[in-house]
Parts: C-alpha cells; sequence; structure tokens
C-alpha cells in the first residue's frame, strides 16, 4: 500500500477512536458531579452523587474493583410513581456514552416518550463482545461487561422506578456486538435488542443459547466497509478486528432460537430521501415463540452509519449514511411494543 494511503487511513483511525470522546450531550453537557456521598468499594455499589438540576448527569459504579461510569438522561416527566422504561445505549469500539448521545439523539426520543436512557463506557471505550481481540483490554483480560449491565441495571433500580419488563439495548457497530450479547446471556433481564451496523460474532454464536425469545431489531447496511454484509473479517483499511457471521446467519440464528416462522413479509419502506443513495428493505419474521419477533432493516447501498443520526466521518471511510428513516425513532418503536412477557 502506498504511504499516503497508509497515512490516510491512520489519521481516519485516529479520527475514529477520538471522534465520541469529543463530543458533549446535546443537552446537560456540563459535569455536575460533586463529591459522592455513601461511597464504598463492592462489586455494584453506586457511586451516588447529588441529582443537579440538569436530567443529564455522570455517574458510576464500582465492579468487580473497576469503576465503571456512564451518563444517564431522565426525562423531565418522569416521576418515581410510574415504573418507567430503562434503554441503554452503547457506543461503537473506540468511544464513549456521551458520543453515543450525540450520535443517536436518544434522549430527544426519551424526552417525548418518557423513558430513561443511560450510555455506558466501556473499558478503555471497548466492549467485551467476545470476539477476544488481543489488543484490547476488554476483551484481552476478559472484561465482564454483562456482569456490569446486569449489576448497573439492578442498581438503577434501587434509585429510579424501572420497569423491570421494559428494559432494552441497543447499540452501534462493537456495541451492536455486545447488545447480541446481553440478549444471549442475559435474557432474562433484557426485554429486546436493536444493534445497528453489527453482527454476531464467530467465535461466539456457538456458545450462546438464550434462556427465553428475545426480541430483536437488525439494522445494518449492505454495503458497509466495516462490518461486511457477508460475514468475515471485520476490517478498517488493512486492519482486522475479528470475525463476524453474515447478516443473514445473524437474522438465522435469532429465528431459529425465537422459533420464528423461516418465511419473512418483507416490505419496501419508503425512499424519503433519493439522494442519499440507499433505500430501505424490511423483512419481518413472526409467527414467534412468546410473540418474539425478528426484524431485519436492510439499507440497500448504507454504509456503517446510524440512520438519521451524526455522520461521525466521510463517505469514503464508513459509507454512505441512510436519511429515508430515523433509527432511534424506529427502535422505540420497536421495543415499545416489546416487553418481557
Amino acid at each position: 500500500m502506498c504511504n499516503h494511503k497508509k497515512s490516510a487511513l491512520l489519521v481516519a483511525i485516529s479520527i475514529l477512536l477520538l471522534f465520541t470522546s469529543n463530543i458533549n450531550c446535546t443537552a446537560g453537557n456540563t459535569d455536575n458531579r460533586t463529591e459522592p456521598t455513601g461511597v464504598n468499594s463492592h462489586a455494584g455499589t453506586v457511586v451516588k452523587y447529588p441529582k443537579p438540576v440538569q436530567y443529564d448527569y455522570p455517574a458510576s459504579i464500582i465492579f468487580n474493583g473497576l469503576e465503571r461510569t456512564y451518563t444517564i438522561h431522565i426525562p423531565e416527566t418522569y416521576h418515581e410513581t410510574i415504573p418507567t422504561a430503562l434503554v441503554i445505549a452503547l457506543h461503537g469500539g473506540g468511544g464513549e456514552g456521551t458520543g453515543m448521545a450525540t450520535l443517536t439523539d436518544f434522549s430527544s426520543v426519551a424526552d417525548r416518550e418518557n423513558f430513561i436512557v443511560i450510555y455506558p463506557d466501556g473499558i478503555e471505550r471497548r466492549w467485551n463482545d467476545g470476539r477476544g481481540l488481543t489488543r484490547y483490554r476488554a476483551h484481552r483480560q476478559n472484561i465482564d461487561d454483562v456482569g456490569f449491565i446486569s449489576s448497573l441495571i439492578d442498581e438503577l433500580a434501587k434509585e429510579l422506578n424501572i420497569d423491570a419488563s421494559r428494559v432494552y439495548v441497543t447499540g452501534i457497530s462493537n456495541g451492536g456486538m455486545m447488545s447480541h450479547r446481553l440478549a444471549c446471556e442475559l435474557s432474562d433481564k433484557i426485554a429486546a435488542i436493536a444493534p445497528v451496523a453489527a453482527s454476531i460474532g464467530e467465535y461466539m454464536a456457538p456458545k450462546w443459547s438464550p434462556s427465553r425469545p428475545v426480541p430483536v431489531l437488525i439494522i445494518n447496511g449492505t454495503d458497509d466497509p466495516l462490518v461486511p454484509w457477508e460475514g468475515g473479517d471485520i476490517r478498517f483499511g488493512q486492519y482486522k478486528f475479528g470475525r463476524v457471521l453474515s447478516v443473514a446467519d445473524t437474522v438465522k440464528f435469532w429465528v431459529s432460537h425465537n422459533q420464528c416462522s423461516l418465511m419473512p413479509v418483507i416490505t419496501a419502506e419508503p425512499d424519503k430521501n433519493p439522494g442519499d443513495g440507499t433505500t430501505v428493505r424490511k423483512e419481518k419474521y413472526g409467527g414467534c415463540r412468546d410473540k418474539a419477533e425478528v426484524v431485519l432493516y436492510a439499507v440497500e447501498g448504507g454504509g456503517h452509519t446510524w440512520p438519521g443520526g451524526l455522520q461521525y466521518l466521510p463517505e469514503s471511510y464508513i459509507g454512505k449514511p441512510c436519511r429515508d428513516f430515523n433509527a432511534s425513532e424506529v427502535i422505540w418503536q420497536f421495543f415499545k411494543e416489546h416487553p418481557i412477557k
């Protein structure tokens, strides 16, 4: 590869790694942290901060001896007497929770629909989704991110009126892969998932057997240059980041586990923005056990992006962004329809 191409790739990777750490939430982006009260080092202990005036604020939890941080958004309509849904939004590799808030604008949806959103941070900006990448601490040290999210849900339920039947997970890229893992290994707590630009890791698929059917909404671009539609190596330029199943096999995994009909209902979604170079095909697999349907939004021509969200890198690096639908809106609508029965 020519030296100037290598340099361009290294610059792009640097931008990708720094992107979500350099952007703040659109609301309540001031760090309102004060000295914590009632702190101890036991696993699963929340480091409690007085609630600020704003409804976005940082907090942390000590789990397995590590301080795990997250940002929480509480809608102004929240009331402690009303059980409220919780959405956990996981950033991509190299990102942070605050960047995920900006990328997706899920907080705006939460304000209108009255649910709580948390944006957790992975260890050194990575989630242990099971790919076993030795270059990253989260994988190399086998960080228990499943246990962290489980403990976080439990502790939040002590502080807030969380509806245990409506706890959902979404994420992009590495966060989307972690969503798949949580649905498989924490299916007693997770009502439904919606991974974006992500597929199931080849290494983990044979090991997973969810304890119950989990509704799944999958959003992937057919021209994703990082997570390939046909499966295989995840790539960014010359760099490889483990292997994943194809989108078709990822869908089949969930269709099989949820005991759905093998024949989907296929529809073409409205091409609301013809200029974006993408169209959307929806495949809905019904007849599932416990009504745990599996839905695929196949973004024809789409890249490694959050449809309707922020375009965080040029198209030459991540592919075409889809503007035909807003992923955050579609995901919440799916979640609303799928509490734990």
